[in-house]
């Protein structure tokens, strides 16, 4: 028989469980709460709570926060909340009801072991299926472990999903999918040379959050957007998240990062949870007073606003949600030594409480200039599903955003669009047009032109079409605009030229997203060729459809080598990973501009030519003995002989042509060999790049 605890008033701060040797404070706060229960399990399974304690107005509360302090508690126990408050009616915007278990929003570890979502949604008691926290001990010894200072301008963002990196058989981890199994494929990153690894979201989400017609075929969501406990790293990566284990795990994945030179950068997600829908469950914030949380019609209560196509907003500038959101973020800064966050539909938190869109909101601003995130680096996603686009003018100065102009217009170039000239060189140069009159700088702008959201690098040469009806929704979901190119033949193929040319088409994007101004993030997989057949909407396949494969990175070691070596080049030439804008003036030191532009002819760029599918540029090394780089983009149907420019004192090296067969399509420095000619002639729908070297250094050994 379990014994029952002595308990105290307790205190209202801090919010959660707060474990000492004395016992636990619970707090927990609820403006409109008029019952509150406290229900203490012993295990996340047991049927029964083993001490069920009601706290009373008249010494439990502190202005709108619940607190009790139960002595000698144990770390590992379990617990819930109950509450009970006015307007039952849905109608009065709340959803109090008192046999609902509640999740802790502030828990540090919660179970999902009998988590039913869908008695979540119905009234009554759901003791028996809902989720459940534990009081969890923070002591972790990190080894003087600290948040890596990287400087965004060499940044390399690599995006991967917990679960699906090794969840494949080929993975052979220990454990996979989960937080340790990843730690295993470190010695992968460190090979292909990234600085950071951007987590799809990895704070406890509802897998079982899908539509009633996905979930009858077994799926559940994969990506994790659907976040329900925000202090809580998500059970499901967790090698023995019923030992409430879920700290450590995480923490131990962030020190072998660190330990590894590699950072890491957290998707987050606070513009919706998992309480979506006017008849979505009840699992903490909806129960404790949902009012204040979400953004409700201002007429019908009943009904959420939604922003976001999840079924509810977030009322992120609300004075206690916005100091939730920080004090979150702040926590997985101090505690979990996170080096950053990408914030999913981030523009729904530039919103008012009536949905009005703010100048100046404060969740946004209160989160730029937290002293505890100064060092932290911040990446938007600057973009609603109500419409409201922010890429270039998102709130704030230090934010970085996801460039989805700059994905759009590569994608497009790489296709083989005409008359892009301009805007390409514009996109490849950091976006001045999009920055720079805001006083903001390249490294504002997060290039990529793939990522979790739509084709893999594969695919997006491999189809004209989305293929989603493994999702159960006739194809209706994902985005139907993929500017994507199949090369002739929609998905597998056997034809050689074709294949040749997809392959060919993967290396452009590789080498125009790391040859460009600004933060480059690359989908991981893509750097061999990982397909999810034509689904670009994988929010629901936790399966070998989105898994990655490792059996290929034999198979298209070629494409492996090739990310590897033009992720080095990037590295060796501080010229591309600028701080400041290019301007064409004189570099001191040097008889060059900074950049100049080319076009079929040096110094003639095709600016207004609407036909032109060529760009070149000379870009001059700006540190002591950094080589300058010629690069020539030719995504014509015809072989072009292009002249190289002249550089006094020095010669021209190939280092990179994606018309030739590896190892010849990108070589290293020590490789390389002086160019006897003064043209050079380039193929087809290829990217080029010159290396230039001082006469001084032509006889080192291995130049001939």
């Amino acid at each position: 028989m379990q014994q029952k605890y002595k308990i105290k008033d307790g205190k209202p701060y801090p919010s959660g469980s707060k474990y000492s040797a004395k016992g636990v404070n619970f707090s927990i706060f609820s403006r409109y709460a008029e019952q509150v229960e406290l229900l203490l399990f012993e295990r996340s399974d047991s049927d029964e709570p083993f001490q069920i304690i009601s706290l009373k107005k008249e010494i439990n509360r502190t202005f709108f926060s619940w607190h009790v302090f139960v002595s000698k508690l144990p770390a590992g126990t379990w617990y819930v909340w109950r509450m009970d408050g006015p307007g039952h009616a849905r109608d009065s915007g709340f959803r109090f009801e008192k046999n609902k278990h509640l999740l802790d929003p502030w828990a540090r570890a919660v179970s999902q072991k009998r988590w039913s979502r869908k008695a979540a949604c119905l009234p009554g008691d759901n003791g028996c299926t809902a989720m459940r926290c534990v009081v969890t001990d923070d002591k972790y010894d990190w080894d003087g472990d600290t948040s890596l200072a990287v400087r965004s301008e060499t940044a390399i963002i690599y995006e991967l999903h917990v679960g699906g990196f090794t969840r494949h058989p080929s993975s052979k981890v220990a454990n996979p999918g989960t937080f340790s199994g990843l730690i295993e494929k470190i010695p992968y990153l460190q090979q292909l040379g990234i600085t950071h690894v951007e987590l799809l979201p990895v704070m406890a989400f509802d897998e079982q959050d899908v539509p009633g017609h996905t979930a009858d075929l077994g799926l559940k969501n994969y990506w994790g957007y659907s976040t329900h406990s925000f202090f809580s790293p998500h059970p499901g990566y967790c090698v023995t998240p019923e030992q409430g284990t879920h700290a450590q795990e995480f923490r131990d994945l962030v020190k072998a990062l660190h330990k590894a030179g590699i950072g890491i950068i957290m998707d987050v997600v606070f513009n919706h949870t998992s309480e979506a829908g006017a008849n979505g469950p009840v699992i903490n914030f909806r129960g404790i007073g949902g009012k204040s949380f979400y953004h409700v019609d201002k007429f019908d209560k009943s009904m959420m606003r939604d922003y976001t196509g999840c079924g509810n907003t977030v009322n992120a500038n609300h004075p206690l949600v916005a100091r939730f959101i920080i004090s979150c973020l702040e926590y997985w800064v101090r505690e979990m030594h996170v080096d950053g966050f990408r914030f999913d539909l981030a523009s729904a938190m530039a919103r008012g409480e009536n949905g009005e869109v703010l100048q100046d909101p404060p969740v946004l601003w209160g989160i730029e200039l937290s002293e505890q995130l100064i060092k932290t680096k911040l990446i938007a996603e600057a973009w609603d599903a109500a419409g409201l686009y922010q890429v270039g003018s998102f709130p704030g100065y230090r934010w970085a955003e996801w460039n989805g102009r700059y994905r759009d217009i590569v994608r497009q170039f790489v296709r083989g669009d005409k008359g892009l000239i301009a805007e390409l060189a514009t996109r490849i140069s950091g976006s001045s047009d999009l920055y720079q009159y805001q006083g903001r700088l390249p490294i504002n702008s997060i290039n990529f032109v793939t990522c979790h959201d739509g084709f893999t690098l594969n695919d997006l040469f491999s189809y004209n079409e989305k293929h989603n009806g493994a999702n159960g929704e006739d194809n209706r979901d994902g985005c139907n605009n993929n500017i994507s190119y199949n090369c002739g033949v929609e998905g597998d193929t056997e034809n050689s030229s074709i294949l040749e040319l997809r392959r060919k088409k993967a290396k452009n994007v590789f080498s125009i997203l790391l040859l460009s101004q600004g933060v480059p993030m690359l989908l991981s997989g893509d750097e061999i060729l990982h397909t999810q057949r034509g689904n670009n909407n994988c929010y629901c396949q936790d399966n070998e459809l989105s898994w990655i494969d490792w059996n290929i990175t034999a198979k298209n070691a070629d494409m492996l080598r090739f990310v590897q070596q033009m992720i080095a080049l990037r590295k060796r030439h501080p010229s591309i990973m600028r701080r400041r804008f290019l301007n064409g003036g004189a570099i001191e030191g040097k008889n060059m501009p900074d950049i100049s532009w080319h076009g079929t002819e040096l110094g003639k760029p095709l600016w207004s030519d609407p036909g032109a599918r060529i760009l070149a540029f000379t870009l001059a090394g700006i540190e002591d003995k950094e080589a300058d780089l010629h690069i020539i983009m030719n995504m014509s149907d015809d072989i072009v002989n292009m002249e190289l420019p002249d550089v006094k004192g020095k010669k021209w090296c190939l280092a990179l042509d994606t018309s030739l067969q590896s190892p010849h399509d990108i070589i290293p420095p020590q490789d390389q060999k002086p160019l006897g000619e003064k043209f050079y002639s380039v193929k087809s729908k290829a990217v080029v790049v010159f290396e230039n070297i001082g006469l001084w250094n032509l006889f080192l050994p291995g130049r001939f």
